[in-house]
């Protein structure tokens, strides 16, 4: 008795893999829909011109496609909840796990906070009376009790969040289709609006590579297919499936919406106070458009935050498993959660919201601006990763028919992964740089996750006296037994 509930007791320590096929696929392309194709998208064709947006996104849409297939090949390998920060220990150097578990636990655990402070903005499009607080702290609380329930829970309501948007998408592309061929009002647009005035390309080289820094900001959340890896009921089947769904289901959403509304509506009237869907929308003569689409924003900022909640909630949940946080963190109850590490989370977003509130102009800009380069860090952390893992696993003379899913182009998508990876950081603040002045407060706010993160790297490495492990030491044999499947 006393030892079956000693193994009761490890096993409600440890996440429980609930996660389905359909869960992943759409956890993996519901992290690259969001407001920034149903928002931001006019004002990048505004900016570049539908030729320009379509060759920006395309090359984003490369260095995403071999950053998931890298990382599908370790998550394959290793179905671990904490994903490349647990692979950076385990592949290159544990004060790089470090500092990227914390980097990305503190980008999304910001990123809540401002899913609530946008969820607010949209409702007041409907009920303008209601304090804005009202709204954030329900949203809140629907979100933590979807995370609370169980992983299952979370992925299903991801599920359904992430249908409502690709629904739209699809809808909004035949729509666009069906407007630029005549077939509701009897007027054929055709493709004129691709050779009005610039256009195609507006701005030439500097508006195309300044959207190509603006577009990377669209895909994140890609990743977290890696992170649910750990929770995922049949990885080796499940994860390849859901990568290899990213690529098309990327090119056939956001070239397809930019083309038809590079179509539909010329790049001077695009901008960024209307959603370019609601513009194509009204012009097909559906009723309801804006509504329809802030409905459907609204969707995507509650599954922003949904999806926010669950990623810092496992990256801090594994941490602690590896000693990187407190141990507390990593209880687990009954269902499967992590609910300390939700806890926590819970309170540092509540946190950061209300500085969102009272301190708009200052602490709150500071904060978001910290978190603005953590995706771009951890896309770059996820290229070392799977080039060492690879390297390691080569070296080492190991069997590459038990790689249930192998990355395409290696060693080439990771190293053009993480060149644009680079150029997109280093890139962030060049608006700020002119020829006469230079506008230090923009520049310092672009940048400052930089020295945040290797502040974290430097202070664990000096600590613990880490180095870079390596790739005939790298221990594949402890890192398959860690696995329970």
């Amino acid at each position: 008795m006393e030892s079956s509930a000693k193994q009761n007791s490890e096993e409600n320590n440890e996440l429980k893999r609930g996660l389905k096929s359909r869960h992943l696929s759409m956890i993996a392309i519901g992290g690259a829909i969001g407001t920034g194709i149903f928002l931001a998208l006019g004002a990048t064709i505004n900016q570049a011109g539908p030729g320009g947006a379509l060759v920006a996104y395309g090359c984003i849409g490369i260095m995403v496609y071999f950053l998931m297939t890298g990382l599908g090949e370790m998550a394959t390998y290793m179905p671990v909840s904490g994903s490349f920060g647990v692979y950076a220990t385990k592949f290159v150097d544990p004060a790089l796990g470090f500092a990227l578990g914390w980097n990305y636990w503190y980008n999304w655990a910001i990123t809540v906070a401002a899913e609530m402070v946008a969820g607010a903005l949209i409702m007041k499009y409907w009920l303008p009376g209601v304090p804005a607080i009202v709204w954030s702290v329900c949203f809140l609380a629907v979100i933590v009790i979807l995370n609370l329930l169980s992983a299952r829970a979370y992925g299903e309501s991801e599920f359904w969040f992430a249908s409502i948007k690709v629904v739209t998408v699809i809808v909004f592309i035949l729509v666009g289709l069906a407007t630029i061929m005549g077939i509701f009002n009897g007027d054929a647009i055709g493709f004129k609006n691709f050779t009005v005035g610039e256009a195609p390309f507006v701005g030439g080289f500097k508006s195309i590579f300044l959207v190509f820094l603006i577009a990377g900001f669209s895909f994140q959340g890609t990743e977290l297919v890696g992170i649910a890896a750990g929770e995922s009921e049949n990885p080796e089947k499940t994860i390849p499936k859901a990568i290899n769904s990213i690529f098309w289901r990327i090119l056939i959403f956001y070239l397809g919406t930019i083309f038809v509304v590079g179509a539909i509506i010329p790049y001077m009237n695009a901008g960024v106070e209307t959603s370019p869907f609601t513009m194509v929308f009204k012009k097909a003569g559906i009723a309801g458009a804006a509504s329809l689409m802030n409905a459907v924003i609204l969707t995507s900022v509650l599954s922003a935050g949904n999806s926010g909640m669950y990623a810092s909630t496992r990256m801090l949940y594994s941490m602690a498993k590896d000693k990187m946080a407190p141990s507390w963190l990593a209880k687990v109850n009954s269902r499967g959660v992590p609910v300390n590490s939700l806890i926590l989370t819970t309170i540092v977003a509540s946190a950061c919201f209300l500085t969102g509130l009272y301190a708009e102009s200052t602490v709150y800009v500071w904060l978001v601006a910290a978190s603005g380069l953590a995706g771009f860090v951890a896309w770059v952390g996820i290229a070392i990763c799977h080039y060492r893992f690879r390297k390691a696993y080569v070296a080492q003379n190991r069997d590459f028919g038990k790689l249930k899913y192998r990355a395409k182009l290696f060693p080439l998508g990771p190293m053009i992964a993480l060149a644009l990876c680079i150029i997109v950081i280093l890139g962030q603040g060049i608006t700020y740089f002119e020829a006469n002045n230079i506008d230090w407060s923009g520049v310092i706010s672009s940048y400052i996750g930089l020295p945040l993160f290797l502040g974290l790297w430097i202070w664990y490495k000096k600590k613990y006296s880490t180095r870079v492990i390596k790739l005939e030491e790298v221990d594949f044999d402890s890192i398959q037994k860690e696995i329970k499947l």
